[in-house]
C-alpha cells in the first residue's frame, strides 16, 4: 500500500469527526519529503486558517501515534482552492457545467489528456465536451483531474461563500 493511501486510512476518521471531508492526501518522497493534506468543511466546503491549524494538530498527533513514517517530512494542510482537484465521483457531480482538465491512466481516443466542460455523469461514466468532440470517460480510468480556473468558477465560488 502506498504511503498516501495508508495515511488517508489512518487520518480520515479523525478529520471526519472534526466535521471536515478529506479531499486528497499526497506524499512526495525525496530530499525534502512532504505530506500534503487537502480538506474542506463537510457542510460548507470552506476552510480557514484556524481549521488548517486544528487539522494539523490532530493529524500530527494521530501520525505520531502510528509512527510508520520513518523519515521526517513537512506537513502541509490546505483547502483544495478554487481550481481544486476532482478526486471522488461526487466532486465531478458537484462541478458539472464547469471546465476541467483530466488525465487518464490509458489512451482514450488517442490521448490521455482532456480539457473541456463536465457535461454529465451516468453510471460512473463522465461526459466531457472538449473543443472538438464529446468524450465519455470511465471514472476508474481517471488518473487525475482538476477544475480549470475561469470567471464562471470564480463567480460560482463567491456565491458559495456568502
Amino acid at each position: 500500500m502506498e504511503i498516501a493511501q495508508r495515511v488517508e486510512g489512518i487520518i480520515a476518521p479523525s478529520i471526519e469527526a472534526m466535521g471536515f471531508r478529506l479531499v486528497r492526501v499526497d506524499y512526495t518522497a525525496g530530499k525534502n519529503p512532504r505530506l500534503q493534506i487537502m480538506a474542506e468543511h463537510a457542510e460548507t466546503g470552506r476552510m480557514n486558517i484556524e481549521d488548517c491549524e486544528n487539522i494539523s494538530r490532530t493529524v500530527s498527533a494521530v501520525l505520531d501515534v502510528e509512527d510508520f513514517l520513518e523519515e521526517s517530512y513537512a506537513l502541509e494542510i490546505s483547502s483544495p482552492g478554487i481550481d481544486r482537484p476532482l478526486v471522488r465521483l461526487e466532486d465531478f457531480e458537484k462541478f458539472l457545467g464547469f471546465d476541467a482538465k483530466v488525465k487518464t491512466k490509458r489512451n482514450i481516443c488517442g490521448t490521455k489528456k482532456f480539457k473541456g466542460r463536465l457535461l454529465e455523469i451516468n453510471n460512473e461514466v463522465i461526459t466531457i465536451k472538449t473543443k472538438s468532440e464529446i468524450v465519455e470517460l470511465d471514472y476508474l480510468d481517471i488518473e487525475k483531474a482538476k477544475l480549470l480556473l475561469s470567471e464562471e468558477l470564480i463567480v460560482a465560488s463567491e456565491g458559495l461563500q456568502k
